[in-house]
């Protein structure tokens, strides 16, 4: 029981908050500058069709938190977790180092990782799948998934529009998750 309710606290701190980082960059609540800033942020690191990712990573933040905070459709809500943050340490966060106090890769790869554990875990027994008996095909789910991902950003990456080093590091104000 003790183990359940820390994975429910875990479901729900880290849902919520990917919910609010997705919902700053598709509708500019919580401090965030919407859905066209974060388009003209992700052109800006050359991005090729940057309104689509931009809503991509939206609706993986918002939509994945909330399956990850519910605990529905497990593994769906971890990998999306798992897709942003790969995206974030891989356009934002890497050439910068490690360290979060450098503008580094610290904290993504802490929510990769953690997604990435809670991803591979069964839903604990606080989640609406448990509740309602739902269970997409584990492991096979997970790996089909991150793989799916892995493809996904690589051709994001493979196909961005070179530009000069400042126009690639985005503006001050956007924040990468």
């Amino acid at each position: 029981m003790t183990m359940d309710v820390g994975l429910l606290i875990l479901q729900v701190v880290i849902g919520l908050l990917m919910m609010g980082h997705g919902a700053q960059k598709l509708f500019g609540w919580f401090g965030g500058q919407g859905l066209r800033a974060t388009t003209d942020w992700l052109a800006g690191m050359g991005l090729r069709a940057p309104r689509f990712w931009a809503l991509m990573a939206g609706l993986a933040e918002l939509g994945g938190g909330l399956l990850f905070a519910l605990g529905l459709f497990h593994p769906l809500g971890p990998l999306a977790i798992i897709a942003v943050m790969i995206a974030a340490i891989a356009l934002v966060h890497w050439s910068h180092g490690l360290w979060i106090s450098n503008g580094g890769s610290e904290y993504s790869l802490v929510l990769l990782v953690l997604a990435a554990v809670m991803g591979l875990w069964e839903p604990g027994a606080y989640t609406l799948d448990r509740f309602f008996g739902i269970a997409l095909p584990q492991p096979q789910t997970f790996w089909i998934g991150l793989i799916f991902i892995v493809v996904a950003v690589a051709f994001a990456l493979l196909t961005r529009q070179h530009r000069s080093l400042t126009a690639s590091t985005g503006s001050a104000g956007q924040v990468a998750s």
